[in-house]
């Protein structure tokens, strides 16, 4: 197995060892991602919580809602770092949990947390059903994000707004409608032999939900104005028809669903679009690889519209490949896919999970992925999936995870109101309104929970990222980042292997310079291309091999022309020790990195100075 020093953890080289620096592709800890995954989801949990709950820093909240309009809606997810219940987000992340289960229960299971998945799920699916009073009511918000976010407030004594929102014949929802029925539709499959009698009525739920937004046609955000500026629908509802009608064929066998996909394929947009990216919002691609899925496996009647379906959901792939000629998905340098700048991570996970599944498939059918500027195979595509999930979880130019309370290295100033104010239970004094904003939300602290789970919003388009709450584009981490991870990471943790380790251009360090009292050793440790042009990640370890403690260093950094990490600048080449280290002790070593698109730099000693020299 190729292995690789772990670039720029300043704690690893506090400890000044450097056995302790090295890691093998491979080796990420996805076992403890994918139970912090599920942890996440307790710590997201409206209602009254379980004797079970282990996040032990929250407690009850919102015990009163739906109250003033009659109905019981106590219960369900925060979506992010907010108050508010949104109703299509919430609906999305069930979906895709439920979708992991049905594709990697077995791995769920032997990573011994499939009674955690099913817990997460039915806190939703449980909410869902009290939120479908009548066939065509849905109750699709609780809370409005304009009240909350004028408040900084723990859950437990929030004291905004708890008015509810529903959609009717009269102010329908196609796509929270459509979404809630794919999910209870999906939810249905993982509990069929577990609770056969819930199963039946989750399918229930979701053939009247469908019923109710294909009669009744129109966007949620209309209906329920208060969610347009927090949750607007852009993509429309037609996607989430199609997604529907295939979850309640998955769920039900019933060839009306499946001909409902078919025989609207066109004209609902479903083999019409080709899309570079799947969310809460965007299911085409979604359910063009599930339609494909049908294909795969023989299921469908009606060969040529899956074959479209099928089609449109390897352009999504081979985009997230940059095999297409024209619309990619971009990558930052440090090879991250990148969407867009609020939350994007979001994206990043819920194309990882179909490259996943759709490897798995191709796999299992001995077919390959035919690009437009190549055939791909599957484990090409699964390495890719593994990549972004290695990325995730700290293999990128800053060493950081961004999952926190996930390796040694992660977000500490989440942008969340929960995590950001101590805990209920350890004090209970009030906080009120405004003064959330000034004691907590402001404070450069740690957060005094850590919210061990939570997939933040993520770096910026050149891999950087600003570890402050009020940076809330990158800072925030929500349940639809994390809902598509859970069956991706019990894919790593119990069958990597099946592939092989991910593909990395890799060089035999090198030593660039060296004296009897410091060594540089550099290598190149990845590659990558981004829209036609040749990205090199490089790791420099300049070690003390003098007796006496390295007091101060100026390096030179020549022939670059990307951003370095682990250095404070000096001048225009010129670097010397990072904000965090002030001397280097004898026979320990400084860890740096840079990216660029060249051959290595030209590193080179300056000045240097030694205690009692």
């Amino acid at each position: 197995m190729a292995c690789v020093l772990l670039a720029l953890l300043s704690t690893l080289l506090l400890l000044g060892s450097t056995d302790s620096m090295v890691r093998c592709y491979g080796s990420q800890d996805y076992l403890g991602a994918l139970r912090s995954s599920l942890l996440f989801f307790e710590g997201q949990r409206s209602g009254r919580l379980p004797s079970s709950q282990r996040v032990n820093w929250r407690y009850h909240s919102a015990l009163s809602d739906g109250l003033h309009q009659g109905v019981d809606l106590v219960g369900g997810y925060y979506d992010a770092g907010d108050n508010v219940k949104f109703g299509l987000p919430m609906a999305f992340t069930m979906t895709m949990l439920s979708w992991s289960v049905i594709e990697y229960g077995e791995q769920i299971a032997s990573a011994g947390q499939l009674g955690y998945t099913l817990e997460a799920i039915k806190w939703g699916t449980d909410y869902f059903i009290k939120a479908h009073p009548k066939p065509n009511i849905f109750w699709g918000e609780v809370g409005d994000g304009d009240s909350d976010h004028f408040c900084w407030q723990r859950p437990e004594e929030m004291t905004t707004s708890r008015q509810a929102y529903s959609i009717s014949e009269s102010n329908p929802g196609s796509d929270l409608a459509g979404e809630t029925a794919a999910a209870m539709a999906a939810a249905s499959i993982i509990f069929k032999q577990v609770d056969s009698s819930y199963s039946n009525l989750l399918l229930s739920h979701a053939k009247q939900l469908f019923t109710f937004a294909d009669t009744y046609r129109g966007r949620y955000d209309r209906s329920i104005s208060v969610a347009r500026n927090y949750y607007e629908s852009e993509s429309g509802y037609n996607d989430e028809l199609l997604w529907a009608s295939l979850w309640l064929f998955e769920a039900s066998s019933d060839n009306y669903y499946l001909e409902y996909a078919t025989q609207n394929a066109q004209n609902l947009g479903g083999t019409e679009w080709a899309m570079t990216e799947f969310s809460w919002d965007v299911k085409y691609a979604g359910l063009q690889v599930l339609a494909s899925k049908i294909l795969f496996e023989g299921r469908g009647s009606n060969v040529e519209v899956l074959k479209q379906y099928q089609r449109q959901a390897e352009f999504f792939l081979c985009a997230c490949l940059q095999k297409n000629y024209g619309k990619n998905v971009a990558r930052t340098p440090g090879g991250l896919m990148y969407t867009r700048a609020w939350n994007n991570m979001q994206y990043v996970s819920s194309a990882s999970f179909l490259m996943t599944v759709y490897s798995d498939y191709l796999s299992k059918s001995a077919q390959a992925l035919q690009c437009p500027a190549a055939k791909v195979g599957a484990a090409e595509l699964f390495n890719f999936a593994k990549a972004q999930v290695d990325y995730i979880l700290g293999d990128n130019p800053r060493s950081t995870s961004y999952m926190v309370g996930v390796g040694s290295n992660y977000p500490q100033r989440v942008h969340h109101r929960a995590a950001s104010i101590v805990s209920y239970k350890v004090d209970p004094t009030f906080v009120a309104c405004r003064v959330g904003y000034q004691k907590w939300y402001t404070s450069s602290a740690s957060d005094p929970n850590v919210h061990v789970g939570a997939i933040v919003g993520g770096p910026d388009e050149n891999d950087n990222y600003a570890d402050d709450r009020e940076n809330f584009d990158q800072s925030e981490p929500t349940t639809y980042n994390s809902g598509p991870m859970v069956g991706v990471l019990a894919r790593l943790h119990v069958a990597a292997s099946t592939y092989g380790e991910t593909s990395v251009s890799k060089v035999t360090p090198q030593q660039s310079w060296a004296s009897s009292a410091l060594s540089i050793f550099q290598e190149m440790t990845s590659s990558w291309k981004t829209q036609g042009q040749s990205f090199y990640k490089y790791q420099v370890t300049v070690t003390n091999n003098s007796p006496r403690t390295l007091q101060s260093i100026q390096l030179m950094v020549e022939g670059l022309h990307g951003p370095v990490w682990g250095l404070s600048k000096r001048g225009p080449s010129s670097y010397t020790f990072p904000s965090w280290m002030k001397t280097l002790p004898s026979q320990q070593s400084l860890v740096f990195v840079y990216v660029h698109g060249g051959p290595m730099a030209t590193i080179s000693v300056a000045s240097a100075s030694f205690s009692g020299v």
